[in-house]
């Protein structure tokens, strides 16, 4: 049964929400940035028991604000952000539930099975989020890194995901072309994830309302989770309501 997962965006240590395609090394096209902390979200869904959620940083300057997330809501986000051999553990430790990684698992654009099995021996596949965020391509999606702005060979596709659910929990797919443009979700990606997907996976791109929540359930058979961003009151948003987000998932109860 999809259920809303909340998420908190953080970029040059202010939580944000962006246009995902617009994001560079110079900056983002930027629809939300709160005066609030990503401890005062992480507490907030701490409170409401929302589970599954996740930390993302987008690039440097976020460190401070992201441990203090994890320690306001311990085991309860995944963390992903420049996550790496060397600090994966580091962030487990400091509160994290699951670490999310992308640009690490890649090696001059290729896919590095090694850097996989490194990863998954320092941490555990138990504790490991596959981030399978990607681009439509005229080939299909591809899986993007460097925050969104490299787009891989290795595409997001059946066989990728059964090559890679034997070495995590869950997958994470932002779709970065519709990312935060509240145009709607890519309905086709989502339908490929809940037909692939065996292990839990969180789609993430374009949703504007509470009707997406029944839009990604019908179109996944219930296999894929949601998380809505820039449409969120909490962020700025009108689409929807944090407590109708908190209803939806008491359903699922």
């Amino acid at each position: 049964m999809t259920v809303f997962r909340p998420c908190i965006d953080l970029h040059q240590g202010q939580v944000k929400q962006i246009v995902g395609g617009s994001l560079t090394d110079a900056g983002a096209n930027t629809n939300f940035v709160s005066s609030q902390s990503a401890a005062y979200y992480a507490d907030l869904y701490r409170q409401h028991q929302l589970t599954g959620g996740h930390v993302i940083a987008l690039g440097p300057n976020n460190q401070q604000q992201v441990l203090e997330a994890l320690t306001a809501y311990p085991q309860g986000m995944q963390f992903g952000g420049g996550v790496n051999l060397d600090n994966a553990a580091d962030y487990l430790e400091a509160g994290a539930s699951h670490v999310i990684v992308t640009s690490y698992l890649f090696e001059n654009g290729q896919f590095s099975w090694p850097r996989l099995q490194a990863i998954k021996a320092e941490v555990g596949a138990e504790h490991l989020v596959l981030d399978l965020s990607c681009r439509k391509t005229d080939g299909g999606w591809m899986i993007a890194t460097d925050r969104w702005q490299t787009v891989t060979s290795t595409a997001v596709d059946a066989q990728t995901i059964s090559e890679l659910e034997a070495h995590c929990a869950e997958f994470l797919v932002h779709a970065a072309d519709v990312e935060g443009l509240q145009a709607g979700i890519d309905q086709d990606l989502v339908r490929l994830l809940g037909k692939c997907c065996s292990l839990p996976c969180t789609y993430a791109g374009g949703a504007r309302s509470l009707e997406d929540l029944r839009l990604v359930e019908s179109l996944s058979e219930g296999a894929v989770d949601l998380t809505i961003g820039s449409a969120l009151d909490i962020f700025g948003g009108q689409g929807v309501t944090l407590d109708e987000c908190i209803q939806w998932n008491q359903r699922a109860v």
